[in-house]
């Protein structure tokens, strides 16, 4: 029986793609041809060419036929935008074009059915949630109001790793509770977890939980979904997709309404205390005018727990690796912390600014290892002509972060990692991260660039300076730095294919980290 039945949805789908195709090239007899691509395959389309590394095979692609690429996922016109100049085209002249979201399953089953802010449909819901994030999370003042939470969560990192006595740490755990217990105090008033232990994987269960989840939404949330290309296909689930996604939203959703409702009695019994935290004051918007729903508000925590926390300590992780791989920079970002800080005490955010070298490292680090290869999607709300190619309506957009950073005609030796390349007098010296200069564009560009951006920079280059300077750092037995494993594995946001796991030997006094909590 359900058999015949895939047999059925498969004719149906050839059928319906046969009669869209032929529509669709009458439709289109006398405009601009479309961007140059491999040739599909019947109703699948362009899908075997994504490959379990998109990025990588997209940027092979791309070497083929251009920086602008056009594919056909299924029924889906999808198009690929792998050099700067492309980008721009797409994230700032036409940006108005391109600032919603397709239809996925990713914002259907685990984003609340689209109402966080990453998925929302632009619109004026996906303004005020918008507005609501950046006034009061991550507007200049809300930052440097809770610089003291970021210090003392990276103190507190710091302190356990120097209690290690050399044993070997998971680093990327240890990272990861830190900035969601770092989120936790912003967002909740309050640490979500223990400290992790020693760092050897036997610290708090539920953060070994949380990570272990979060990391499965970005792989899952990454991959190409058959049923979002065909949507035909989409009930049969043949990747087993979908069902994964609604577990794990169960689970997300589980912890995020008891947060919700704990909050909720907390702030019954203190009325006449101020509330400082986001959730409070998401909170309180649901009595005014346009109010959040309870849907719409565990979705936005949904956003900052996930986006703000694996973002930015897989970054770290990644730049860590780079410094233990090249004993040369470690040794020179060192020299460098050591003449701005001493070694009396750690790295303050407002050092930060001041080390010329480590910033052009972090550069190096977002150009190499950006936190999100692919972008996440937006879709053309009308059809548009880029580079003299046709833009169809409805097109998927990709911009292939990866690939730009390692475009050959913008970069020297693109494949070495190279800080000196952001310094002045190197190529790029006045390239920056923030989404104006598509050569390094880590966190995207336009309306959709990343909400949590500049918080997003401040954590990573607080938890890395803190680390290069605190430590130095051993590999376990038998692993030199020219063998570290540097493997990639594809998601939303790119992770390690095995985690670093380090020694940390401090290198300061005594009193730099235990003066710091």
């Amino acid at each position: 029986m359900s058999l015949l039945v895939i047999m059925f949805s498969l004719l149906l789908a050839i059928f319906s793609y046969s009669l869209l195709k032929y529509l669709i090239m009458r439709k289109q007899g006398h405009r601009l041809p479309l961007p140059p691509g491999p040739k599909p395959w019947p109703i699948i389309g362009n899908l075997p060419h994504m490959g379990p590394m998109p990025h990588q095979n997209l940027a092979a692609l791309a070497r083929s036929y251009g920086p602008l690429l056009h594919l056909r996922l299924g029924f889906v016109d999808v198009v690929v935008a792998a050099s700067a100049a492309v980008a721009e085209q797409f994230l700032k002249i036409h940006d108005a074009n391109f600032s919603s979201r397709p239809p996925n399953a990713g914002a259907k089953y685990i984003a609340y059915n689209y109402h966080d802010i990453v998925f929302s449909p632009y619109g004026s819901r996906w303004r005020l949630l918008r507005k609501i994030s950046s006034v009061h999370l991550f507007s200049a003042k809300a930052l440097d109001d809770y610089r003291h939470v970021r210090k003392e969560e990276v103190a507190a990192l710091a302190l356990k790793l120097a209690s290690s006595r050399a044993r070997p740490v998971s680093l990327g755990q240890l990272l990861n509770i830190c900035t969601a217990n770092t989120l936790g105090r912003v967002m909740l008033g309050r640490r979500v977890f223990s400290d992790g232990g020693d760092g050897s994987h036997g610290g708090d269960p539920k953060a070994d939980e949380f990570k272990s989840m979060v990391v499965e939404v970005m792989v899952l949330s990454g991959m190409f979904n058959i049923g979002d290309f065909i949507p035909a296909l989409e009930w049969l689930d043949l990747q087993g997709i979908v069902s994964k996604m609604k577990k794990l939203h169960q689970k997300f959703d589980k912890f995020l309404s008891d947060v919700l409702e704990e909050h909720k009695r907390l702030m019954n019994k203190s009325d006449d205390q101020k509330q400082t935290d986001m959730l409070s004051t998401l909170i309180s918007f649901q009595s005014e005018e346009g109010k959040l729903t309870d849907t719409e508000i565990k979705a936005v925590l949904l956003n900052m727990f996930l986006a703000g926390t694996d973002t930015s300590s897989s970054t770290v992780e990644w730049a860590m690796a780079e410094l233990i791989r090249h004993p040369k920079i470690l040794a020179q970002v060192q020299q460098e912390l050591d003449s701005v800080v001493g070694k009396d005490r750690l790295v303050s955010e407002l050092d930060l600014p001041k080390l010329t070298y480590f910033q052009a490292f972090i550069k190096e680090t977002f150009r190499h290892h950006p936190s999100t290869p692919l972008s996440l999607p937006r879709i053309a709300a009308e059809s548009c002509v880029i580079n003299g190619y046709h833009i169809p309506k409805g097109s998927t957009l990709l911009v292939n972060i990866w690939a730009i950073g390692r475009d050959p005609n913008k970069w020297a030796e693109p494949l070495e990692f190279r800080p000196e390349r952001f310094l002045a007098g190197g190529e790029k010296a006045d390239v920056d991260v923030r989404g104006n200069d598509f050569e390094v564009i880590p966190f995207g560009a336009g309306r959709r660039i990343c909400a949590g951006m500049t918080l997003g920079l401040r954590m990573v280059q607080l938890l890395t300076a803190t680390l290069a300077h605190a430590f130095d750092w051993d590999l376990p037995e038998g692993l030199t730095p020219e063998s570290l494993d540097m493997e990639e594995v594809y998601g939303l946001t790119l992770q390690r294919l095995v985690p670093l796991t380090v020694h940390p030997m401090p290198r300061l006094s005594n009193n730099a980290y235990q003066g710091s909590i």
